[in-house]
């Protein structure tokens, strides 16, 4: 377990960055001292005068204490009066830690940070990085989470899935998924797993269908429609995977080996395992059928079908038919 200082103030204009690290505070401090132990202020709660009320009141928790403090970037120096004086006098046992969203308008108060580093605590900044900085930005995050990313991978990365640094850092963690801790990620992975988030989200939506496992299945498409996803764009990418799992589903029935399947899939080693299981489990007859009900759904979806109560209705039975 980290040893904690008494007060931190994560600042910047990066707001996804910055809510990782509140969210990463947030577990620490419960796996130190239970959820009892943390103490949220936020919203209209979240003032210096609460705060340096909470600081000075006496606790019976047990173990550390840890205030969590959200929002002050709507702080003003003239504001900060009592709170500056409890900061000077912070309890051994006890951590506050600040975060500040900034934008052009509002930045964390100037008295603060120096209240926090005169109280023996650490001031952090998250800024939005530039767009020639963002390779080293990728690598640097990759390998805090435990893996190696080379200067050509990380250009693709970016170029496959834009600048944001809140998506860069959600396709790495769904790349250490994958991959696991340590994996070197090259750009085959990149390609196979970066995908545009509609074409992976469809996959998963359809390797729950060949697994067997309709509430999956459901709640990823309604996440996936809820986000204007279209229903012939899905299905063209569920439909491909699902063609997929049959060919791997009849190779096996054919006598062929799961290693020998395994070399010919352009995909990272865990995810082609649980895809050849999950085939060899559904077979390739129910695969061939499920095929054939994607087809007829999409006839449907372009108003060559019967008339069903609507394209949403008729793919939710689809997907808890053929998942079932």
């Amino acid at each position: 377990m980290p040893a904690f200082k008494p007060a931190y103030l994560i600042r910047g204009d990066d707001h996804g960055r910055i809510a990782e690290r509140r969210r990463r505070l947030r577990a620490l401090a419960e796996q130190e001292s239970g959820a009892q132990g943390v103490e949220l202020f936020e919203g209209e709660t979240a003032t210096p005068d609460a705060v340096a009320t909470a600081l000075a009141a006496l606790t019976f928790a047990i173990g550390r204490r840890f205030i969590v403090v959200d929002g002050v970037e709507r702080w003003t120096d003239r504001q900060l009066e009592p709170l500056a004086g409890a900061l000077t006098a912070i309890p051994p046992d006890t951590t506050v830690a600040f975060f500040a969203r900034e934008d052009s308008r509002n930045k964390a108060p100037q008295r603060l940070l120096d209240a926090v580093k005169k109280a023996g605590g650490d001031v952090s900044a998250e800024d939005s990085v530039k767009p020639w900085e963002l390779p080293k930005w990728v690598i640097a995050r990759a390998r805090e989470l435990g893996l190696q990313v080379e200067p050509d991978t990380a250009r693709a990365l970016i170029s496959h899935v834009g600048d944001r640094q809140q998506r860069l850092m959600r396709e790495l963690e769904k790349l250490v998924l994958y991959a696991g801790s340590g994996a070197r990620i090259d750009t085959v992975m990149v390609d196979e797993l970066t995908a545009p988030s509609a074409e992976h989200r469809a996959w998963s939506l359809a390797d729950a269908i060949v697994s067997g496992d309709p509430q999956s299945a459901t709640s990823l498409y309604l996440t996936l429609r809820s986000q204007g996803e279209r229903l012939p764009g899905l299905l063209y990418w569920m439909s491909t995977r699902v063609r997929t799992a049959h060919e791997i589903a009849a190779a096996l029935e054919a006598g062929e080996s799961p290693a020998q399947i395994k070399r010919r899939l352009r995909m990272p080693s865990r995810a082609a395992d649980r895809l050849i299981a999950d085939a060899g489990r559904a077979g390739a007859d129910k695969l061939r059928r499920t095929i054939e009900q994607l087809a007829d759904l999409e006839l449907a979806s372009r108003g060559g079908g019967s008339g069903a109560g609507g394209e949403d209705t008729a793919a939710l039975l689809a997907i808890q038919r053929v998942a079932a």
